[in-house]
């Protein structure tokens, strides 16, 4: 065995290895270019980028150079396509069905593609691409906004000869390998990210370590949010499609990301509504993280309405259900098509609550439940009265948070 022979070997018994063991993209970069460097290679720049799966990224690029090692990049989802992006060597060699690309950063090259003329300012003497398609995508025709599934990655030195046939030929003898393990990387994140966009976060883990079987389920103490936004329906009637669509992300994503700030997990969303739960460890922690959503979402709601009527588009009020309770947390449904939820009569009557906004005339109701949880508690809560709930035995008394006049006009509230 020659030692070109060997070095490959190594390197691709290497690659195995990490691959088998469920290693990040990250640590497979990072040690694939270290050994790389041991072998000889005079590397001074490592690229690659691949496809993310993921609602707001349609890529993720990994760079490694000499001096600073592994860094990476998220690219954002563009119906017009970048000018870095048009004016690459990936995309060339994408459009052209060219596998493999090489240039010695000289002549016309530097002007066709303005990263290998920065690459040349930086004392780049060579550089090196392969692209590696995957599946279906092999064959596909090119589409520049959805390049499909596969790695592209390149290689640069500094060295004043460039690299030799040796370290080429050991490039091209451990790609496959870095390929079909990046490849697996990427599933298992894929798959990370996906079921939390989907699920979300609490449950998706919950689904990507195991507990898939139908009937699974654990019994917790937690708190139930219901989020409505009122008068959706009468609103869906009087604006265009595309705008409502465009008003309900606005006002799910203000009340997805405040919900998840204060340790909230978000359930499932229903036509204009969400369900979500807060458990944190103990039904005081979360009758306490569910108030402070509450009144932190009341305030950038109304923020958000300001902003809205400013710009002259369409606005929306909401409504706001917190119970406490115990509930059963997993899975239901048939054995073809589940869900992870919750269920039992906590969650129930979180609805029953929720449907008493207009009788009490408040946009944020609070059972007795989470008030005596809350205490002590830094929210002034106000009885709404005792209530006779459908389905329930004894009267519920309610609550709901009150806001000064100085601090409903705060907009200093630190996030």
């Amino acid at each position: 065995m020659t030692d070109a022979d060997l070095r490959a070997t190594l390197t691709i018994d290497w690659i195995t290895s990490e691959g088998l063991r469920g290693a990040s993209r990250q640590e497979m970069l990072q040690g694939y270019c270290q050994r790389l460097v041991d072998c000889g290679v005079p590397l001074f720049r490592f690229h690659l980028a691949q496809r993310a799966y993921h609602p707001k990224y349609g890529g993720i690029g990994f760079s490694w150079t000499r001096a600073d090692g592994l860094t990476h990049e998220y690219y954002e989802h563009s119906e017009t396509p970048r000018d870095e992006w048009l004016y690459s060597t990936f995309y060339y060699m994408l459009e052209r069905k060219v596998p493999e690309f090489r240039s010695k950063l000289t002549g016309h090259v530097l002007e066709r593609f303005p990263a290998l003329a920065q690459f040349k300012q930086r004392g780049a003497t060579d550089y090196f691409a392969l692209a590696k398609r995957f599946g279906d995508f092999a064959d596909a025709p090119f589409d520049p906004r959805r390049p499909g599934e596969g790695v592209l990655s390149s290689w640069t030195t500094d060295q004043s000869a460039g690299f030799d046939e040796a370290d080429l030929m050991l490039i091209r003898l451990t790609y496959p390998h870095l390929a079909l393990a990046l490849r697996a990387a990427s599933a298992q994140q894929m798959a990370k990210d996906l079921l939390q966009v989907y699920l979300g976060r609490d449950a998706g883990q919950r689904v990507l370590s195991g507990e898939i079987q139908r009937g699974s389920s654990r019994q917790i103490d937690a708190v139930i949010c219901y989020f409505d936004l009122k008068g959706f329906t009468q609103l869906a009637e009087q604006i265009p499609g595309a705008d409502l669509i465009d008003m309900l992300n606005d006002y799910f994503g203000l009340a997805v990301h405040t919900i998840q700030t204060h340790g909230g997990n978000i359930l499932k969303f229903m036509g204009d509504g969400i369900l979500s739960m807060f458990d944190l460890g103990s039904i005081d922690e979360d009758a306490t993280a569910a108030l402070d959503a509450a009144s932190d979402l009341q305030r950038k709601i109304r923020q958000r309405n300001d902003e809205r009527a400013d710009k002259g588009v369409p606005v929306a009020d909401f409504t706001l259900a917190l119970h406490a309770g115990e509930i059963l947390y997993g899975n239901i449904g048939s054995e073809n098509r589940l869900d992870f939820t919750v269920i039992g009569p906590t969650v129930n009557l979180t609805a029953r609550i929720s449907g008493m906004h207009t009788s009490v005339g408040r946009s944020i109701i609070v059972s007795e439940q989470v008030q005596r949880a809350a205490q002590p508690t830094n929210h002034d809560l106000v009885s709404l009265g005792r209530y006779m709930l459908r389905g329930v035995a004894e009267p519920v008394e309610l609550f709901t948070i009150h806001e000064s006049a100085a601090l409903a006009q705060r907009d200093d509230f630190t996030e």
